[in-house]
């Protein structure tokens, strides 16, 4: 077995969902969750099939987005993995919905942060062990950041 290790192409001001499932109609059930919440949002969703053909699904109503979660389906190519490029919304918006989706065996992460997928890989093909979302803690928020943490909050309209 070889662990690697595989950076995820992130657009500015996107977010992306990482997760795992199980059956091919998940493209669509994704792709009806996503314009069912959100008639703005623009994404992308590609799923790496794990049997049959073997090919990465791609759904959307953006081009490059499709594009850009394809190329990550690709340099993760793992079987049943699934990934969402979304803009103009918050992974928060979806997650309830996503995790509901009777395919959806897990979500890796939802974020806007660097992301890196560990992998490991066998002579039968790769698998998701986990992701590295983000960076590492810098330290404890103090009496500032609190506040700082609580304002956003309420800026973009997930607090009164």
């Amino acid at each position: 077995m070889e662990l690697k290790t595989v950076t995820l192409e992130i657009p500015v001001g996107c977010n992306l969902i990482l997760g795992q499932t199980h059956f091919i109609k998940t493209v669509e059930d994704l792709y009806e969750i996503m314009v069912g919440i959100s008639s703005q949002v623009k994404f992308g969703i590609a799923f790496c099939e794990a049997s049959g053909a073997c090919l990465i699904r791609v759904v959307g109503n953006d081009q490059l987005l499709q594009e850009i979660a394809t190329i990550n389906a690709k340099n993760i190519a793992a079987g049943h993995s699934f990934l969402i490029v979304f803009k103009d919304a918050y992974p928060i918006n979806f997650l309830n919905a996503i995790k509901q989706c009777p395919e959806v065996c897990t979500i890796y992460c939802a974020t806007a942060n660097p992301v890196q997928v560990i992998l490991a890989e066998t002579s039968q093909g790769q698998g998701i062990l986990g992701v590295i979302d983000g960076f590492s803690p810098k330290g404890v928020e103090g009496n500032k950041d609190i506040k700082s943490r609580q304002d956003l909050l309420r800026h973009i309209g997930y607090k009164l």
